[in-house]
């Protein structure tokens, strides 16, 4: 991110030093590597929800593709069954419905 190098470090503690005394220099540089560490931290979390909320985002974006292909695929086989089937009469009075019934069909172990 930065690239600070080794003379700028010494400049940055020397202005330091001469600004904050040498009682104080050390608590101040542990209270800036606390508020780095925050700040690095914070920026961190923000990274990962930003990459979630994407994937999120993706995930959805695919979802609705696949929803709307899923609906042309049952409407487009809907259309086809429809326009290969005839209408068939409506059966007369006294008449019984003469469609067989499907047999219902159990599934068999076999041992060994």
């Amino acid at each position: 991110m930065f690239e600070i190098g080794f003379w700028e470090m010494v400049l940055v503690g020397i202005v330091g030093l001469l600004v904050f005394g040498p009682e104080k220099l050390p608590r101040v540089a542990r209270e800036t590597a606390l508020w780095v560490r925050k700040a690095r931290s914070m920026v961190s979390s923000v990274k990962q929800e930003i990459d979630q909320e994407l994937q999120v985002q993706d995930l959805r974006e695919s979802l609705s593709k696949q929803r709307k292909a899923l609906s042309n695929v049952t409407i487009d086989g809907l259309v086809d069954r429809l326009s290969v089937e005839e209408p068939q009469a409506p059966a007369e009075s006294g008449q019984v419905d003469a469609t067989p019934e499907r047999p219902h069909v159990e599934e068999v172990r076999r041992d060994g």
